[in-house]
């Protein structure tokens, strides 16, 4: 598998074999300016400690944390004594790097962040729903819904491609004690689709006379 990361060090000051080992092991990677320019358009997040300050890892760990992105640190030998967890990294690796090593790290952060099997997040494109936490990300920004709205996504989301009629929407969000008309479906859709979709992203279609 084909990895891309998100090198949140400057490149010119990092540690020569961690970039010689992320192109030999054909790892994409990208430097970005800083935790706001991070996106679910990476598998993981890199950072080099050895030149980057340690006070730079709890931005990028609380980010990290809000997209489910995995976070990686490199650290020297002798930073090695003082790594802590707690610092928000979800794997370090040891300077200098030895080849095969990131790809493991990868591919180790990975699996436990998207484990087989797990419901707890939905992902469609760029839309993150926290099904534990009832959130709901879009590019790593929140989106603010009332919760009739969150059920519709949750809904929606868990079914891609699915066609579901007004009636069977009513039923299974609003159930069978509302005496309103299918008016609000529209309603509740539109409002949905103002607060995910832009002019370049479509998340929800309309199949006419369905």
């Amino acid at each position: 598998m084909a990895y891309s990361v998100a090198f949140c060090s400057r490149e010119d000051d990092a540690d020569a074999s961690l970039l010689r080992t992320l192109r030999d092991e054909g790892i994409a990677y990208a430097a970005v300016a800083g935790p706001e320019s991070l996106s679910l358009d990476y598998d993981a997040a890199l950072v080099d400690l050895s030149v980057s300050p340690q006070e730079a890892l709890a931005p990028l760990a609380e980010r990290c944390k809000e997209l489910s992105l995995p976070l990686i640190c490199a650290i020297s030998q002798v930073q090695l004594s003082r790594y802590d967890y707690r610092w928000g990294a979800t794997d370090f690796i040891l300077l200098p790097a030895r080849p095969g090593e990131i790809s493991a790290r990868l591919r180790q952060a990975t699996r436990k962040s998207n484990p087989q099997g797990d419901e707890k997040v939905v992902r469609a494109g760029e839309l993150r729903i926290d099904l534990e936490r009832y959130e709901v990300f879009n590019h790593g920004s929140r989106v603010n819904l009332t919760f009739k709205e969150y059920q519709l996504l949750c809904l929606l989301a868990s079914s891609p491609g699915h066609v579901f009629s007004r009636e069977s929407l009513l039923n299974q969000i609003w159930e069978y004690d509302y005496f309103g008309g299918t008016r609000t479906v529209d309603v509740h859709i539109r409002r949905l689709r103002s607060k995910i979709e832009d002019s370049g992203q479509t998340y929800i279609e309309t199949v006419w006379n369905v």
